[in-house]
């Protein structure tokens, strides 16, 4: 018998929805819908907006599951750190008043983490059973999967981003210096490469650029550190890397794996292959969230 769940991806930009069904050990996705975060707007009428997406969809779900861009209290359903949502989202109820929209109790998930879990059951990590997740973009953001399943630790595993990569590093947003976060965003990216954005960025670099290759092979070598970090404690099958700074290909991947050989010495070499899902991928993961929480 067959069940329909539904998934949000709440992003500064864009709110995303997927309907994903699942029958049996089978799961595919069935629907996907789109439309502007328009954050400037306020709290209130980007949860609107979150509930609109939905109804467009479907009613016939039996789950939902909603991906925030940042941390969260899972007991109140209130945003605690959101830094890339405009507005006021610090202790803002966020699962309740979607929950009662819909009818239903809604289950929050990290965007990032929900990309992990998507690429787990549906894309690059298929088949395997212990998976690190990083994704490149605005911020940067990762999971982790253990043993077939998302592993959250005491709330919020798998925060990357907030490792230390250059201790001299610019100021990030969450207080410490140097972090992955900041050293490898799209707007870091862009600005060594002299681009307005990381997208034309790896357009150069990918047409043989010296300044925009250079660009991404400093970040590229971050990601990779950070990584062997992450390889030397968990010992994982595979690596996943998403985002849009991913666009970039070889200049990119290259250099992150000749760091992570370099760093990670003691581990096997493991296999670091690119995110499969696309932009969706998030709000799947909400949605296999919501129905497997």
């Amino acid at each position: 018998m067959s069940s329909t769940h539904l998934g949000l991806d709440l992003g500064g930009t864009n709110i995303k929805a997927a309907l994903v069904e699942r029958c049996g050990g089978d799961v595919r996705v069935v629907a996907t819908e789109a439309c502007p975060t328009a954050a400037s707007e306020g709290p209130d009428a980007v949860l609107e907006r979150v509930v609109a997406l939905a109804s467009r969809l479907t009613s016939g779900f039996v789950t939902a599951g909603l991906a925030l861009p940042g941390h969260f209290d899972a007991a109140s359903g209130t945003g605690t750190l959101l830094p890339n949502l405009l507005g006021d989202w610090v202790g803002r109820p966020i699962g309740g008043p979607v929950g009662s929209a819909l009818g239903m109790p809604v289950a929050l998930v990290n965007d990032v983490r929900a990309l992990t879990l998507a690429e787990l059951r549906l894309g690059a990590g298929r088949g395997a059973s212990d998976l690190v997740c990083v994704a490149l973009g605005t911020g940067v953001g990762g999971g982790v999967a253990i043993g077939g399943r998302l592993h959250l630790g005491l709330g919020h595993a798998g925060e990357i981003g907030h490792t230390t990569v250059d201790p001299d590093g610019p100021l990030c947003g969450c207080g410490n210096r140097g972090c992955l976060d900041r050293m490898a965003s799209a707007e870091s990216i862009a600005a060594a490469a002299g681009a307005p954005t990381v997208a034309e960025a790896a357009a150069a670099a990918r047409a043989g650029d010296p300044v925009a290759r250079a660009a991404f092979a400093r970040a590229g070598e971050y990601v990779g550190r950070a990584l062997a970090g992450a390889v030397v404690l968990l010992w994982p099958e595979r690596i996943v890397v998403g985002g849009g700074v991913a666009d970039a290909g070889d200049a990119l991947f290259e250099p992150l794996r000749t760091e992570l050989r370099r760093r990670a010495c003691v581990a096997p070499e493991i296999p670091v292959v690119r995110a499969e899902l696309g932009t969706h991928a998030g709000a799947v993961g909400a949605a296999l969230w919501g129905a497997e929480a």
